[in-house]
């Protein structure tokens, strides 16, 4: 016995449900329910266990007092105990009647476990001061505080800064006195990316 084909109508969702799933792949499964026949239609990227052909008991979305478009997102817990986040999108046909439902579930366990990893390597609760005998005389450490504080101000970066806030910038170190640590001029040609003449062009201008 043959298998009863796929109705075209839904070809077009179909098509959606494999671009979001490629998109967002391995972690996205997208499921496809036709509300006529209250059946699962299509399911790509499977992480559900579903199959094709389940039940979909979503009778209520037939109800002429459904006018949501999306609902979602929503939290859920797959089969694997992993936690899921889905948003479910009412599909209307051009007479605006409710014809499918589109189920985005998104497995977002691995960003868990990644966010509580960076959250982990990234607190604070270890460091300790700076110790004084290795940067009181850390010009590179006072230059950069100095740098990015004035660019702050400024709402800048630094591949932002045009020859004149370079400019700027050198004469605002020098009134700070970053110059005075060893190959400071060098420190801060490299950083600004421009030639050490030009950096020594512009403390010249300020002793003439």
């Amino acid at each position: 016995m043959n298998a009863p084909q796929p109705d075209p109508t839904l070809d077009n969702f179909r098509t959606i449900a494999d671009a979001i799933a490629t998109l967002f792949y391995p972690h996205a499964e997208v499921v496809l329910h036709d509300l006529r026949t209250q059946k699962v239609d299509y399911i790509a990227n499977n992480l559900s266990k579903r199959v094709m052909g389940d039940d979909s008991s979503l009778e209520d979305m037939l109800s002429e007092d459904v006018s949501e478009r999306n609902i979602g997102p929503y939290e859920k817990l797959n089969w694997d105990g992993q936690k899921i986040r889905s948003l479910s999108s009412v599909l209307r046909d051009a007479g605006g009647r409710p014809l499918a439902v589109l189920c985005i579930n998104l497995n977002i366990s691995l960003f868990e476990n990644a966010k509580a990893a960076l959250d982990l390597f990234l607190s604070p609760g270890k460091l300790i001061p700076q110790p004084d005998s290795l940067f009181r005389d850390d010009w590179q450490e006072r230059i950069n505080t100095f740098l990015h504080a004035w660019m702050r101000e400024r709402q800048l970066s630094l591949n932002l800064l045009t020859r004149d806030h370079k400019r700027e910038l050198v004469l605002a170190l020098h009134a700070e006195g970053a110059f005075k640590g060893k190959s400071a001029s060098n420190y801060v040609a490299n950083v600004l990316n421009m030639g050490r003449a030009t950096v020594y062009k512009h403390l010249k201008e300020l002793k003439d």
